[in-house]
């Protein structure tokens, strides 16, 4: 029975050291926001930590929206304890990450108030898309644009290479 103890334990180590992200956590207080999905959360080991908020994309600062999205993470986040559920770090070094504040998913939430699309590219969460459509049937956030003006960021970002983050 013991060979078989370590025998699990072994493989459940193997299986986390393989892929460290999936157990990391960081929690810590949000000193900047940078736009509507990209945050910066100072640790209580005083690491500066930017976040990139996983499976939702906000407007860039230059598109319709962009600043109210900034302004609507900053209501919901900034100078606020939140805890990182890390997936990854991005070609940019930004942690990738699922941001909780006292129970509210934030990624979510930014969906739901018509902050941010659903990242359809790296989105994993089904939810998140139903989301994303109640907020269009209320026309919530950038739903309320007129429909020329509800470029999904990556398209935009396409259009406008000079503007990219």
């Amino acid at each position: 029975m013991r060979k078989h103890h370590i025998l699990v334990i072994a493989i459940f180590l193997v299986i986390f050291s393989a892929f460290p992200a999936l157990a990391e956590q960081l929690s810590g207080r949000v000193v900047g926001v940078h736009d509507g999905d990209t945050i910066t959360v100072l640790t209580a080991d005083k690491r500066s930590v930017r976040t990139r908020l996983v499976e939702i994309d906000a407007p860039e600062s230059g598109q319709p929206h962009g600043t109210r999205a900034k302004q609507a993470l900053s209501g919901l986040i900034f100078d606020k304890q939140v805890i990182v559920e890390v997936s990854g770090i991005d070609r940019y070094g930004r942690t990738l990450g699922r941001i909780f504040q006292d129970g509210m998913d934030v990624n979510a939430e930014m969906v739901r108030l018509g902050y941010a699309w659903v990242y359809r590219r790296y989105a994993a969460d089904e939810t998140l898309f139903d989301l994303e459509e109640a907020a269009r049937a209320a026309k919530r956030g950038l739903w309320s644009l007129p429909l020329r003006d509800q470029v999904p960021p990556w398209e935009w970002r396409r259009k406008s290479p000079a503007r990219t983050r």
